[in-house]
């Protein structure tokens, strides 16, 4: 394959979470963090939520998928990506069963496309304990004290590929997104920073959710966030083990059967439209 500065690319959604897709499976692409963050911009390049990159997996999975945020870092892996990736691959014609093996950075995702289009993601287990979170305390608990800003509140915490922190609020509609998000994300307690949820439990099967993600800002929705807001809701005894999970953009299912199980989310996936980036001469194809 010979490197190109031409990356067809396809534009595709989740819960209004919004991602470039490119195919580093037939053609040789060199995804640098500037490259990464120009195509990422809405006013400069295709923009997108992140960019999720397809690559042959040297291993014995299927493929492997690479996650960049719009600031150009790379991150472990993302539900709502990944149930794009299934049916990008499918629609690319590089490949052709109902199931597939994906390798991230942090884990290793089961991807299943349903006969009505949905798309089932095996998330793996969940992570509690604070060093694989990460998180900075003494000890893994179900909550964790904090004071920010001359307050108290408290958090969840769990790793599912990436670090998620999760406030439980009255109401979504109301909750300080922009004003604790941020400072939540790049807290100290998070040495490699976390996607923060806020969620409103409206009964033990159904759930509100807002999240400000790492490296990214408030999104329309964020699949790996509505998993992480889900289990530390069982694991707290206020919902049950299969929960509808509404965020701004749509909605997903979130199924963990037992603390030994895998965690499994089900939702859409779409195709936007398909177009050519130029990485031009004032880009480079450097660093």
């Amino acid at each position: 394959m010979s490197e190109t500065t031409h990356y067809r690319f396809t534009k595709m959604q989740s819960l209004g979470n919004d991602f470039v897709m490119l195919d580093g499976v037939t053609e040789h692409i060199r995804l640098t963090r500037r490259i990464a963050t120009r195509i990422a911009d809405r006013h400069f390049g295709v923009g997108c939520d992140q960019i999720i990159l397809a690559e042959k997996n040297p291993g014995d999975g299927d493929f492997v998928m690479r996650v960049f945020n719009p600031d150009g870092s790379e991150v472990g892996q993302c539900g709502n990506g990944a149930r794009c990736l299934a049916i990008f691959l499918r629609d690319q014609g590089l490949w052709n069963y109902p199931t597939m093996s994906v390798d991230t950075s942090t884990a290793r995702l089961g991807l299943e496309i349903r006969p009505d289009g949905a798309v089932t993601v095996d998330m793996g287990a969940p992570r509690f304990l604070p060093s694989e979170i990460p998180l900075v305390a003494d000890r893994e608990k179900t909550a964790y004290p904090l004071r920010l800003d001359q307050a108290e509140l408290e958090f969840s915490a769990v790793s599912l590929g990436n670090p998620h922190c999760v406030l439980c609020v009255p109401d979504t509609t109301t909750a300080a997104v922009g004003r604790i998000g941020p400072v939540l994300e790049s807290h100290p307690v998070f040495p490699q920073r976390a996607n923060v949820s806020f969620r409103e439990i409206i009964s033990r099967s159904e759930i509100r959710l807002r999240v400000y993600e790492r490296g990214t800002g408030e999104t329309l929705g964020c699949g790996s966030a509505a998993c992480a807001a889900v289990v530390t809701g069982i694991r707290g005894g206020m919902l049950d083990r299969q929960v509808l999970a509404n965020l701004p953009g749509g909605t997903v299912v979130v199924n963990w059967e037992d603390d030994a199980s895998s965690v499994r989310m089900t939702g859409s996936a779409e195709t936007v439209f398909r177009g050519e980036y130029n990485v031009g001469p004032e880009i480079g194809l450097g660093a």
